[in-house]
């Protein structure tokens, strides 16, 4: 398991910004929950508009890609630049911050750190990952 600081985002968000200060987006949009506090972050660095829905021109992000469950959805709004902090499987059409084991939970600064263990339970059952 890995506790992530905030001092950890604040270097996500400052190199997501400088991959970013020269396009142009019509704002940022941060898939709920996780990617919310990167995009109100982002959205003060960028000088750009939050959004709270996908737009054609938008950058996306979300705090971490695993199965591709929800980053996949937004395949076809045109135009959009998506990052996320943490990916599991190597980037094909997202870009990422940083690679990590699949294997590995993380627990990012926003969660509730006494139940990160209980919150990885949840999260395995729910993917048939273990069985009570």
């Amino acid at each position: 398991m890995k506790i992530l600081s905030w001092e950890e985002f604040n270097s996500c968000i400052n190199k997501i910004t400088i991959e970013c200060k020269d396009k142009q987006f019509s704002g940022v949009y941060g898939f709920p929950r996780g990617g919310l506090c990167l995009a109100v972050a982002l959205s003060h660095s960028l000088n750009i508009p939050y959004l709270n829905k996908l737009t054609p021109g938008c950058l996306v992000v979300d705090d971490i890609y695993e199965t591709g469950k929800t980053l996949n959805t937004v395949l076809g709004v045109p135009d959009i630049t998506t990052f996320v902090w943490y990916s599991k499987v190597t980037p094909k059409w997202w870009n990422t911050i940083e690679l990590t084991n699949t294997d590995e939970w993380l627990v990012f600064p926003w969660e509730n750190k006494e139940n990160a263990k209980e919150d990885m339970k949840l999260y395995l059952v729910s993917r048939g990952s273990l069985n009570d």
